[in-house]
């Protein structure tokens, strides 16, 4: 390998582990509670079903985060909630809302589902999701 790939591919995964805390910032993590306190406060809510273990759930994330990246409203408007499936699977909220399977994404505001993703991970259709999460937030 060249010198300059060499120290460029090391910087590259060095900075890595940052840009994930980064890409953190943007997420609250559930509990109990935390989505009906915001919806009562008037918050558009985006949740992810999601489990560490799940390649579906890294590609969607990889997507929320590259459009959160684009479009910095996305973060300020919408409040997005990262359900660990491991931890919740069983929990009120995955039967209220009928969550069929981890890698699922929920958009809601009031007492309304806007909108749902069952493990997809086209671009377009998670853009899509998020530009209702958006309008919603911002109406």
């Amino acid at each position: 390998m060249k010198r300059r790939e060499f120290l460029k591919t090391t910087a590259l995964l060095a900075l890595m582990p940052v840009a994930a805390i980064a890409a953190d910032e943007d997420w609250t993590h559930y509990r109990p509670g935390v989505v009906d306190a915001l919806l009562k406060d008037g918050k558009t809510v985006f949740l992810d079903f999601s489990a560490v273990w799940c390649g579906t759930c890294k590609a969607q994330e990889r997507r929320i985060t590259q459009l959160m990246s684009e479009n910095a409203a996305y973060a300020e408007n919408v409040v997005f909630v990262r359900v660990d499936w491991d931890a919740y699977s069983n929990a009120a909220i995955t039967f209220d809302l009928e969550i069929p399977r981890r890698s699922t994404l929920v958009v809601l505001k009031g007492d309304e589902e806007l909108g749902r993703i069952v493990a997809g991970t086209r671009r377009e259709d998670i853009k899509a999701l998020m530009d209702t999460a958006l309008a919603a937030a911002t109406a």
